[in-house]
């Protein structure tokens, strides 16, 4: 190995070792609670030094966000490759995006704080987050096409807006604030029951006549 290789190596351990320690600040407190000192400190690192790896720290929350995306993603691809019907692959996926929440639930709170349109558009992860996630969206779009030509999925549906309509439902009801959280435990009903009832309202809307599934 080379000098210059060495030194790469080293640089992207270093890197790694700043966004593990971010990491661990930012889930267990809020973005605005967290300052570049304390991540310094954290990693035994002088702050000028965290300025050499990342520009400020909504480049660094930037780029945890783009973890948890990627873990997303994954479990997305997953999904696509099962070899099933368009309408269980979409069944699936929520599946999927619920259970991220349950194993990531520190990761799925960041990429929707992200998401709120308080960081700056300059950001160089900014438009790396928003394809990541637009990925997620195009895999379920894939899907919902596929199912259209299984014939288990309505004809009449246009993929790109039945992703959209469907994305959307997830990020909402997994980032529902706890007081509606609260209402729903107040009428005798679990989360999560809350989370499969929903696809026994939307599959049904969705699926053809003849392959409406039954949803667990």
């Amino acid at each position: 190995m080379g000098i210059a290789d060495r030194r790469q190596r080293e640089k992207e351990k270093r890197k790694t070792e700043i966004l593990d320690a971010a990491e661990r600040l930012f889930f267990s407190r809020s973005f605005e609670d967290v300052s570049m000192d304390e991540i310094a400190h954290e990693v035994e690192l002088n702050k000028a030094t965290l300025y050499l790896y990342f520009k400020n720290k909504e480049a660094l929350y930037a780029s945890i966000v783009l973890r948890g995306i990627h873990i997303l993603k994954i479990k997305y691809q997953e999904c696509m490759e099962k070899k099933v019907s368009g309408i269980a692959k979409i069944i699936l996926m929520g599946q999927a995006y619920y259970q991220f929440s349950q194993e990531y639930p520190d990761y799925l709170r960041m990429i929707h704080f992200y998401g709120s349109e308080r960081f700056s558009k300059e950001n160089p992860c900014t438009a790396e987050i928003g394809e990541g996630y637009g990925t997620c969206r195009m895999i379920l779009r894939d899907a919902i096409q596929e199912g259209i030509d299984d014939g288990t999925i309505r004809a009449d549906l246009d993929p790109f807006l039945t992703s959209m309509y469907l994305m959307i439902s997830f990020m909402n009801i997994l980032s529902m604030e706890h007081k509606w959280k609260l209402v729903i435990e107040g009428e005798g009903f679990s989360f999560e029951q809350f989370t499969c009832e929903f696809f026994r309202f939307i599959i049904p809307a969705i699926s053809s006549k003849e392959n409406t599934p039954v949803v667990a």
